[in-house]
């Protein structure tokens, strides 16, 4: 069984190489979608009887990691001139591995969600799949098998 829980959070990034406006710091209304598989719990007389998860408890835990990237500027810690200004500002920033892409922040969202909810529930719910949007029309998706 799949369940899916919506999510936004607003981010600032620029692509540093990229050879149009966006290698200009700009910033975007992320709209994610989290994808967890499961088998329905059968527990008799719990609160959870009959769900895979309270979507209570996918948005407490999935928060922990996305609200540390609400209202943040996302840089490559690879974008040296970018961290040399944000250093000298009391802006939220936070350094990523990666070129700060769809592509990429999708796959540095998963590799921190996926340990969260394995670990949590002993490998019993898995995510299935996180699909990041960045604007209305264009999204990345990285799906488990």
């Amino acid at each position: 069984m799949q369940i899916t829980r919506l999510f936004e959070f607003d981010s600032g990034h620029r692509i540093p190489n990229h050879n149009s406006k966006c290698r200009n710091m700009h910033g975007h209304r992320y709209k994610l979608e989290l994808t967890l598989a499961g088998k329905i719990l059968e527990t008799p007389d719990q609160s959870f009887e009959g769900m895979v998860l309270d979507f209570a408890d996918v948005k407490r835990l999935a928060l922990q990691f996305l609200d540390m990237l609400d209202h943040a500027f996302l840089v490559w810690d690879g974008d040296q001139q970018l961290l040399d200004f944000l250093a000298t500002t009391d802006s939220k920033f936070v350094v990523i591995p990666y070129i700060p892409t769809v592509e990429n922040l999708v796959k540095f969202i998963d590799e921190h969600l996926q340990p969260v909810f394995a670990q949590t529930y002993n490998d019993s719910l898995t995510i299935k799949s996180i699909k990041l949007w960045e604007t209305p029309n264009c999204f990345a998706q990285i799906t488990h098998e």
